[in-house]
């Protein structure tokens, strides 16, 4: 049985690859069962799985690890800790991690 969070995390991770995808940016990813990992020239990660124990989103990057709540009527993950949805977050730990600005736009 899927669940309302079992396809929010596989729209998220399925717009996230798109979202790549159409950016042009040097930044490989790969999808196994069900975690996505992304990859950059030098060699770190970002690794985005869910942990449907807790119903969040984990994004674990090289300056931290995170945890996302879908929030209804918002813009859907967002990160209590930073203060930030999905998007934003994900672009300043790519820009991190990639040495420039990097702009996604989630579909």
């Amino acid at each position: 049985m899927t669940t309302d969070f079992d396809m929010h995390i596989d729209d998220t991770l399925m717009a996230i690859e798109e979202a790549i995808d159409e950016s042009g940016e040097d930044i490989d990813y790969d999808t196994i069962s069900g975690i996505l990992t992304l990859e950059f020239p030098d060699g770190s990660k970002i690794i985005i799985n869910r942990q449907s124990a807790t119903s969040q989103l984990w994004i674990a990057a090289r300056s931290g690890g995170f945890h996302l709540d879908w929030v209804e009527d918002s813009e859907g993950w967002h990160c209590g800790t930073e203060q930030l949805d999905l998007l934003p977050l994900l672009n300043r730990l790519c820009s991190d991690q990639l040495g420039s600005t990097v702009v996604l736009e989630l579909a």
